[in-house]
């Protein structure tokens, strides 16, 4: 069951009994192509069937699946010649998020990157991709340096939210966050935003403004953790699959309230499954993105930019129907 999730037993249950069939025919030099072909099909259904249907507190799950892919494995598929940035030049360098110049083919881009780490080793190192605030300014700081030399900027957020301790705070988090909103806003070159896993509370959205926000399918983006939710609303964790439908999280979700752009579909399963079908996916996205951007002037990009997110949580009221006059009474009537 290892790599798999609860509501994906029924599915491993049935691969290891493919498996063992297999390995029987072929130590019995035995022929049972015929057997297999069956399961197999008999798997796909199965697949389809539980994969169709997720509920949002599913693709949650899926979002933190400990072998989907991860921020430096997008950059290792995507980029070349990645040289990587430090510090903010005020406090230290915050390993939670990486920030390099590299080329994605003939574009010169910068990339900003939540990075979570694969293993525990390298998980404490990265502080599970939750930033302090020297993150967050080290990433405001090299996108600065981009829009200086007219560098696009590509934007990987997969966090479960900004980190919360003490010295955090002490060292100004929110001011951190609010100022990278104000800044990013106004930066003069194209911004490209993909949502690669988990995208919680303003930890995301702290390096999250940008011209096209594209997220993959079984990504989720919300103000705060289902479990969060769930504890502050009704004191009890437990209820964070109700959370996570209240909250709107999946990617339909965003894309139907207009606060992304585009979903980038995953193989049957998750990015996990089929992570190189990915990375080509992501690719051809932001590619389309950039080539589509840098043709807009810097004042027309900022303008477009500031009414995206001006523009979001507005809403329309139809107007009340016209009151009919009401007329006397006849002497009929």
């Amino acid at each position: 069951m290892n790599g798999y999730l609860d509501f994906e037993k029924p599915i491993v249950e049935l691969e290891k009994k493919i498996a063992d069939i297999r390995d029987f025919a072929t130590g019995e030099s035995v022929e049972l192509s015929k057997e297999i072909a069956t399961l197999e099909k008999k798997l796909e259904r199965l697949q389809k069937e539980i994969y169709s249907r997720l509920t949002r507190w599913q693709r949650v799950q899926l979002a933190r699946h400990p072998k989907r892919p991860i921020a430096c494995d997008y950059i290792a598929a995507l980029l070349a010649d990645f040289v990587e940035l430090h510090g903010d030049r005020g406090f230290a360098d915050d390993h939670a998020i990486i920030t390099g110049f590299a080329r994605l083919e003939k574009e010169k881009v910068l990339v900003v990157a939540q990075q979570k780490g694969k293993d525990t080793k390298e998980k404490l190192y990265h502080n599970f991709g939750m930033a302090h605030p020297e993150g967050y300014r080290k990433a405001l700081r090299t996108m600065q340096l981009a829009a200086r030399f007219g560098r696009p900027i590509l934007v990987l957020i997969d966090t479960p939210g900004a980190f919360p301790g003490v010295g955090a705070e002490e060292r100004g988090q929110a001011e951190a966050i609010a100022k990278n909103l104000r800044e990013m806003a106004a930066l003069p070159v194209p911004i490209v935003v993909v949502i690669i896993g988990e995208g919680a509370s303003g930890g995301a959205l702290g390096v999250g403004v940008g011209d096209r926000i594209l997220m993959l399918e079984n990504a989720w983006y919300s103000v705060i953790s289902p479990e969060g939710c769930a504890a502050i609303l009704w004191r009890d964790s437990d209820k964070k699959e109700e959370a996570a439908e209240a909250l709107k999280v999946a990617s339909y979700d965003l894309m139907e309230l207009g606060i992304i752009d585009k979903i980038i579909p995953e193989p049957l399963g998750g990015a996990h499954r089929d992570p190189k079908k990915v990375y080509e996916a992501v690719k051809a996205e932001i590619l389309t993105a950039l080539a589509e951007l840098k043709n807009i002037s810097a004042d027309e990009l900022i303008m477009r930019r500031t009414e995206k997110y001006r523009s979001m949580g507005r809403y329309a009221v139809e107007p009340e129907e016209t009151a009919k006059p009401v007329t006397a009474p006849t002497e009929k009537q």
